[in-house]
């Protein structure tokens, strides 16, 4: 680890560094030398002086600083005396540039600063080109400006020759004054200086960039800085709107301003390119009363002290992002802060002691505590102890050293701006504070107080208060804490010098130091100042703000890169960086926003979403990449998610993990689903739940569907079945049901398997030559596609659904399709794309066969299989929440069409004991059982039945009756509620039955509700949720979307109209187990299980076609 300073002033003018390999505090070599501020880099130390001059101090290296002077002798040929320095009037100058357009004679060049020396006289360059020559350094040419070469040839009628000088920095390691600009004009005098920006560039070895503000409020930019012209060359203003007082510049792109008023001001649009930016935006102060005192930047971090000597940080700050997002209270009460390499943070207390932030990671940039900078002094061997008052704390310098934790952190969001109300300290007790050991310090103004000195240490109100002490040493111990202690200016060791500096400034820039940095003089045993060693000592009333009662707070950050779907044109995948940061609010929760930063057009831009908006997050199906979906309100409604993708699948699980806790704790959702949930699966097969408010169905507080939060239970399914005692029921895609087993630790995850068929479809055309053939009109489908036509897809180019799954098996005509084949699985048609069949006619010009190729997944989660027998479709009896059956009806189709009936369910043993088969004279693909053992089904052929005498001591009924369906259309899914029946066809429309009565369970019509729905789920309520095909107005979104059925009561069990919700890629979605009657209208609402931000009753995002 190189060795590397630490700078420090104290208040006169005195600069010391600290070396990060030793252990004392040492004095700069001048002692004449009096500066105001410092600011540190790599290598270097810039500063002011009390004579408002900018001076500059190089670490010593093994390498010196040379620059070289170069001057070009330019000569031309004439008949009479040869080569001569005699030029036509057209002609560039006799010793000029490399261009021509300046002259440079010898005599002309002088040394930039006394820091210099010529390390040579002038010597001509004997090479060309960078070869060795033998013409004495000249080149030839026809005429200037032609290219020139060291070949003399006979229309050679110019020539020139470079002349070099060298010249060497000599004032490293010594405070060497910047001299002014001449002839330009020099800025007024500069009140602050900041030094950053030598890591805009990946190069290495990166000049800095150094920036200035004048007394009047300007802001002035160093230009020419070079590693090998270390002082620049001249001072460039840059305009801004108004006056500032103090600037601070990060190593990157990063440039915040105070201003006079309190405000900050940042400067967007700093490049390599543009290395003094474009514009400026403004940006409040933390607190709303309380203006900002102190700015200081890192790479991707910005500190504020305000005047009432309050730190705060920054939030979602970023080089796309540079104004951030809200401000977040640290503890510790300071004066300045200084935020160094590797975004340490650096500080001088209010007790004008030096301070150092603790557990600073990039992880958690807020760090977790103060500890001292304990350098030794002088001949003293000793550390400077932490300086505070001998005899009784004060109020204000009490605070300064039991405020240095983060126990008293609080959020200050921009966009909900409240005051930062800090919570008082009380005293220590007296017989406690005689234990602490007396040292002089210097005291600071009252702490509520504006008048903060902005430039300078009063020097005279120093000596003022020297001799204050004198004269109040005769009051008693009652006044000693508003005495100084500074000694004598008689002193051989000079003011202060015995017990140490009285620190008014600090500089980190050039400390490189981490976290885990081993540093002598930052050891935390024995010195952190924490909150919680004066708890004892706090009255019980004020104990609940101590830190041994309060949770720690600090903010956390997890960086990382991924891959975003730009959903414009050109849709692509793009690279970006991404940041979850996460803070703490003042009452204990967890705020958290997520950041996606990428660049367009060379121009660095960000999205940002608020964890406690997302609704959902949901992995997805993207060119085959381990992508995921984050969905918000606004999002949901404007069918935007936001897509990302890992490079592989843990970090899809890690990110998604961490976003998802982290979304939960926000909304204060934890452990298992409640019995209460809604629970839905993906067309990816994951297994989505949401816990509802008790309010869901109550017509005066419906919760909107977008609103919903959705989180992800562990497993894989095709559909998922559940009710309000807590049973529930699934089935894979491959027909193996599964139980639910509740939550439990990852050693109690059982492992669960899936298997399904990736289909493509072989399409040909005959014609009378050859017969069918591959060869198909120029408006036909790909000869292999998908089922639609529409998208080309071949066995060579077709991939599992995910990178999650694997083949099992290779591609095989699928036999196995509606509609029929015939014996080598062909099916014919007309045309494309008409309905196809099993057999040929004479007027059957195309046909098309499936094929068929197995994959395989295997997923960890909370789900027990019940063997033997594989299901198509499955149904729990719905009940009330106030229910209680020693027995729960479940009826299930198997894969064959089969009708079963799972005895000894119960809510101790969920996967029940035996299947009992229920006969029938035809195979079924639908089923579902409602209140009061209504038993519905659907046969293949689209034929209605309803089970008649079923009972819980007859569980499986007596006999089928026969339901009409409706005219002319072929149902093929139903759900059962407590007195109503809903039933999607073939068509996707929605019916419903009318006429339900306990005498007359089979109803006596079918009445047409809707179109657009796949899925149906009629709840214990008679509420109605379905699975929607699409979404008006989006005709591009994947199909799939969660609708709910609004207006629905016992008066109206149609409903209204449908509340569209998540969407694009939804499969089936059971509220069988949502029972909880809505609250009377005269009383309020029960609290919501998963608080979410409510929106007006009554207002729909969607709408449906109703006849």
């Amino acid at each position: 680890m190189p060795v590397t300073l630490l700078w420090a002033v104290d208040v006169y003018g005195r600069v010391y560094s600290l070396s990060t390999a030793g252990q004392r505090w040492e004095r700069a070599d001048d002692l004449l030398l009096e500066l105001k501020r410092v600011t540190a880099g790599k290598g270097r130390c810039w500063g002011i002086g009390c004579d408002h001059h900018v001076y500059l101090n190089m670490m010593p290296s093994e390498a010196s600083i040379r620059y070289r002077e170069e001057t070009y002798e330019n000569q031309r040929w004439n008949p009479v005396d040869g080569f001569t320095d005699t030029l036509l009037p057209t002609d560039r100058w006799p010793w000029s540039d490399v261009t021509g357009m300046n002259p440079q004679p010898l005599h002309s060049f002088q040394l930039p600063s006394r820091s210099w020396e010529w390390e040579g006289d002038w010597f001509v360059d004997q090479s060309c080109g960078g070869e060795p020559s033998q013409t004495g350094g000249w080149e030839y040419a026809v005429d200037f400006p032609a290219n020139f070469s060291p070949d003399k040839k006979w229309n050679s009628c110019v020539r020139r020759r470079r002349w070099i000088r060298y010249r060497r920095y000599t004032a490293q390691g010594t405070w060497a004054k910047i001299p002014l600009d001449n002839p330009k004009k020099p800025p007024l005098p500069l009140c602050d200086i900041s030094c950053g920006g030598w890591e805009m560039s990946d190069q290495s070895g990166r000049y800095p960039y150094l920036w200035g503000v004048s007394q009047q409020g300007q802001v002035w930019f160093r230009e020419g800085i070079h590693p090998r012209v270390p002082e620049g060359s001249g001072w460039e203003e840059v305009e801004v709107p108004k006056e500032v007082a103090q600037l601070s510049a990060g190593p990157g792109d990063l440039l915040w301003a105070l201003l006079w008023d309190g405000n900050l001001f940042v400067r967007t649009g700093l490049s390599l390119d543009s290395p003094t930016g474009t514009s400026w935006a403004e940006v409040e102060s933390p607190g709303k009363e309380v203006e900002a005192l102190h700015v200081s930047v890192g790479v991707s971090v910005v500190w504020v002290v305000t005047k009432d000597y309050k730190v705060w940080f920054r939030r979602g700050v970023n080089s796309h992002n540079p104004c951030g997002s809200g401000w977040i209270s640290i503890g510790g009460e300071m004066l300045m802060v200084d935020v160094g390499l590797n975004d340490q943070v650096w500080a001088v207390g209010e007790d004008r002691g030096l301070y150092f932030r603790i557990g600073v990671t990039p992880s958690e940039p807020s760090g977790n505590g103060w500890i001292p900078v304990s350098g030794q002094w002088g001949n003293n061997k000793e550390v400077i102890p932490p300086r505070c008052f001998s005899g009784q704390l004060t109020e204000a310098s009490q605070a300064s050293v039991l405020s240095c934790t983060d126990s008293d952190s609080e959020l200050v969001s921009d966009r909900d701006r409240t005051a930062a109300s800090q919570p008082s300290i009380a005293e220590l007790p007296q017989q406690e504070s005689k234990e602490l050991l007396p040292a002089p310090i210097l005291l600071t103004p009252e702490a509520a107080g504006h008048d903060v000195p902005w430039m300078n240490v009063d020097l005279e109100g120093a000596e003022a208060a020297r001799s204050a002490q004198a004269a109040g040493a005769s009051l008693g111990d009652s006044s000693a804490a508003a005495t100084y202690a500074l000694g004598t200016l008689e002193d051989s060791q000079g003011v202060g010098e015995e017990d140490g500096p009285v620190w008014t400034w600090i500089s980190g820039g050039g400390c490189d130091v981490d976290g885990g940095s081993q540093i002598s003089w930052l050891s935390p045993t024995g010195t952190r100042l924490e909150r919680s060693a004066a708890a004892a000592g706090a009255p019980r009333g004020d104990q609940q703000e101590t830190a041994g009662e309060k949770q720690r707070k600090s903010v956390w950050v997890r960086k990382g890169m991924l891959r975003w779907w730009r959903d414009w044109k050109p849709q692509r995948w793009v690279d970006v960086g991404v940041a979850l940061e996460q803070s703490t609010r003042s009452d204990g929760r967890k705020d958290s926003i997520f950041f996606v930063y990428y660049t367009q057009y060379d121009e660095k831009k960000y999205l940002h979403v608020f964890i406690n908006e997302v609704t959902v997050l949901v992995p997805v199906l993207r060119d085959c990449h381990y992508a995921f979906a984050v969905y918000t309100p606004e999002r949901t409604k404007q069918r935007w998610p936001l897509v990302l993708a890992a490079q592989t699948e843990k970090d899809m699980e890690d990110w998604l993990s961490l976003l998802s806790d982290c979304c939960c704790e926000c909304r204060g959702i934890s452990g298992p689903p409640s019995r209460q949930a809604l629970w839905s699966t993906t067309s990816k097969g994951d297994v989505m739940v949401h816990d509802p408010a008790f309010s869901l169905e109550a017509a005066a507080h419906t919760m909107a569907c977008d609103l919903m939060f959705w989180r992800q239970v562990p497993g894989h399914l095709h559909c998922v079945e559940s009710n309000s005692l807590g049973l529930v029921w699934g089935i894979g895609w491959d027909g193996t049901a599964w139980v639910y087993s509740g939550p439990g630790d990852a050693a109690q995850m059982q492992q669960q398997t899936d298997v399904r068929s990736v289909h493509v479809y072989e399409n040909q055309r005959w014609n009378p030559m050859t017969g069918y053939t591959d060869k198909g009109l120029p408006t036909d489908r790909p000869m292999w596609s998908d089922e639609s036509g529409l998208k080309e897809c071949t066995k060579g180019n077709t991939h599992p659904p995910s990178p999650q799954w694997s083949w099992v098996s290779e591609w095989a005509v699928d036999f196995n399709v509606p509609g029929g084949t015939d014996k080598e699985g062909w099916q014919y048609a007309a045309d494309f794309p008409t309905t196809f069949h099993g057999h040929k006619t004479m007027k059957d010009f195309v046909r098309r066969r499936r094929w068929a190729r197995k994959c395989k997944i295997t997923v960890r989660g909370p789900w027990q299989q019940v063997p033997p027998i594989r299901l198509s479709d499955i149904s729990l009896m719905p009940c009330l929440a106030q229910s209680r059956m020693d027995q729960v009806p479940v009826w299930a189709l198997s894969d064959k069409g089969d009708v079963l009936c799972r005895l000894g369910v119960s809510q101790q043993n969920p996967a029940g004991s035996s299947w009992l088969h229920v006969g029938t004279d035809q195979p079924f693909k639908s089923i579902s059982i409602g209140g009061a053992n209504q038993v519905w089904a659907i046969a293949k052929d689209g034929a209605v039945f309803y089970r008649g005498s079923v009972s819980p001591q007859n569980p499986a009924g007596e006999c089928w009756y026969h339901i009409p369906s409706p005219l002319r259309q072929t149902l093929r899914q139903l759900s059962v509620g407590r007195t109503s029946v809903f039933a999607v066809d073939e068509n996707s429309n929605l019916w419903y039955r009318q006429g339900l009565t306990p005498s007359y369970p089979q109803g006596s019509a079918w009445e047409l509700i809707s179109n657009n729905v796949t899925k149906v789920s009629v709840g214990p309520l008679d509420q109605v949720w379905i699975i929607a095909d699409g979404v008006p107005g989006f005709p591009s979104e994947t199909p799939g979307a969660v609708c709910h059925r609004l207006g629905v009561g016992p008066m109206q069990p149609k409903g209204q109209s449908w509340d569209y919700g998540i969407g694009g890629g939804w499969e089936h979605i059971s509220v069988r187990g949502n029972s909880s009657e809505p609250p009377p209208a005269q009383r309020s609402p029960a609290p919501q299980q998963s608080p979410a931000p409510q929106r007006p009753p009554a207002q729909v995002n969607g709408s449906a076609v109703v006849v």
